[in-house]
Formats: C-alpha cells, structure tokens, sequence
C-alpha cells in the first residue's frame, strides 16, 4: 500500500541531528530564533511553558512530545520569565552533560531533551509545507524511548553512526506525525490520513499523481472514491491537510520531479509524462514558475553538486592517506 507519510518523510532525509540535556530550576526562560530548522523536545521531567510563532502557549509536563518541522522562534519558561535583578536568561551553567537553566543551586524542577535536525533534501520546504506547523504528542512512551536512542547514538562513536541516525530520526519523525494524527492535530498530511475518506484519496495522489492528465485531478471520479460530494471533499480535504487538493497535488507533483530530476532518474520528457504532464513543455513552463528555473538547468546544478561532493570527498580521503 502506497504511504503518503512514509513519501514525504523519506524525500526530506532527516539526518544530522544536535541533542542535548537541559534542566530548569526557579524563573528562567530560553529564547531562540532560529532559521526553519526542524526542532523537537521530550519532557522527562516537571513541566514549562513552550510558545513558538503563530502558535497558542504549551504547557508541557512529563511525557510531552514537540516537533515542529520548521521553528522560526520560540520561548522556553519555567515557573515564569526571570524578575528584575534575575540573572540574564541566557546564563546557563554546563555540568555532568546537562544545560542548566535558571537557579544553580538544588533540584531541577524540569528536564528536557531539545534537539535539532537537518533535512538534507534541496526541496525541504516544499516539503514541510506538507506537514503541520507544530506536532504536539501526551504520554507516548514510544516518542521518549526514540529521542533516548538518537541521543544515545549521538554520543557514541558506533560503526555507521551516521545511517543509523538517518534512520531513527525518519521513524522519529513519522511515529510524531502518525501519533498526533487525530483531529484535534494541525492541518497538515498526518491530520488528513487520520480521515479514512481522505487518506483513500491521498494515497491515490502519491500512487499516481499523473492521473486525470486533461482535467483536474478532483474530479468526480476521484471525489467518488472518497465517497463525499465535490464541494464536501474540497472543504473537508482543505481544512484537515491545511492546502487545496489541487494544491497539495501540485506540491506533490513538484517534489517529486526534482527528486527525479536530481538523481537523473529519468529524462525531462519522462518526469513530466511521470507527474502527470501531457507535454515536455507544459512541464518545464510549470516547473520553471515553481522551481525558478527550466527542470534541464535543474538536473544539471544537482549533477554539478554531486561532482563537487565526490571530489571534495575524493580530495579529503587522499589528505588521509598521505
């Protein structure tokens, strides 16, 4: 069965993962701006306040889970932001492993583990556009366990560290998402797979995005599959996945042809027949007003990163071994 999530989650190539331990004790409070990168926190302990941009206050306690696959800003606090006459919020004392914020002295009052990743696909953004702003996750178990394993790895100096964390932050990653699926979850992909008639129609778009080449994918051929009538499906399909069909289709369509085109996977004529083009040059019309550039100039600047990787790469090894 074709996997919507498992499709988006995988073309991102989650991997290069920063975690760390930090603990609160009194009034203190973190903020951070950051640039999209994707951001996730496990409480193990106690409890704070998380607000991140366009998003209502958390308040998180002991078993919460938080992704949020593209973090703009954010604040931490503890018991509430530090009085006049506090330390400054961003003095922090490193000891044992462990950031720690707030009063130095006594029991922490919350433990975290904060983490941050990178997603080594070009198309990132398209990407996340796909999933919700913010995924927040009580008392899964399962969630903790995972963060304790990337950090566990990242601390070790293990044979192929590198694969292994690639690998546990994509099921980090999906288990957050496929968790959170419920309806009280962010628009996003996960929200509308957690709908049986939607998800019926979303595995359609990843099975065979070409479909219906001549006329709008939504058609009522495909509306039909989801059992709704036209004007139920636009609405309900726009207010859980947070696009239009067509929109999301589009994303889709796009993510897909650079993922070919990048890997040479196919010539420009045969992504655009893939992604349901009926012509070279409909395509390259359509993909140069997303992409900003024709679909050939694409495939040749990621050929030409590639040859720059390999003999950066070549380059260090003979370094090595002189």
């Amino acid at each position: 069965m074709i996997d919507p999530l498992a499709d988006v989650v995988t073309l991102l190539q989650p991997g290069s993962p920063y975690v760390k331990m930090v603990a609160g004790a009194g009034r203190w409070e973190v903020r951070r701006v950051e640039f999209g990168r994707p951001f996730f926190c496990a409480v193990l302990e106690g409890a704070c306040r998380l607000r991140t941009d366009g998003q209502a206050p958390l308040d998180l306690a002991a078993g919460d889970f938080v992704l949020v696959p593209a973090a703009q800003s954010f604040t931490m606090t503890g018991e509430g932001a530090p009085l006049p006459g506090d330390p400054a919020p961003e003095v922090v004392d490193v000891r044992e492993g462990e950031t720690r914020h707030g009063r130095p002295d006594g029991p922490a009052d919350v433990r975290l583990l904060v983490g941050y990743c990178a997603f080594g696909s070009p198309d990132a953004a398209l990407l996340v556009s796909l999933l919700p702003q913010l995924v927040h996750v009580r008392g899964e178990e399962r969630l903790t366990a995972l963060v304790r394993l990337v950090v566990d790895e990242c601390r070790a100096a293990r044979p192929a560290r590198d694969v292994v964390l690639a690998r546990l932050l994509e099921v980090l990653f999906i288990e957050a998402l496929r968790t959170a699926a419920g309806t009280a979850a962010a628009p996003g992909l996960a929200r509308g797979l957690a709908d049986e008639r939607l998800a019926a129609a979303l595995r359609r778009m990843h099975a065979d995005p070409a479909r219906d080449r001549a006329a709008s994918w939504a058609s009522w051929a495909t509306v039909q599959e989801a059992a709704l009538s036209r004007s139920t499906f636009f609405e309900r399909f726009s207010r859980a996945v947070g696009l239009a069909p067509m929109a999301y289709l589009l994303a889709w369509r796009m993510a897909l042809a650079k993922s070919l085109l990048r890997r040479r996977a196919a010539s420009v004529a045969e992504v655009a027949e893939r992604v349901g083009y009926g012509s070279a040059s409909a395509f390259s019309v359509a993909f140069a007003r997303h992409a900003g550039m024709p679909p050939a100039r694409y495939a040749s600047a990621g050929a030409t990163s590639r040859a720059t990787l390999s003999m950066s790469t070549s380059g260090r090894g003979a370094g090595r071994g002189s």
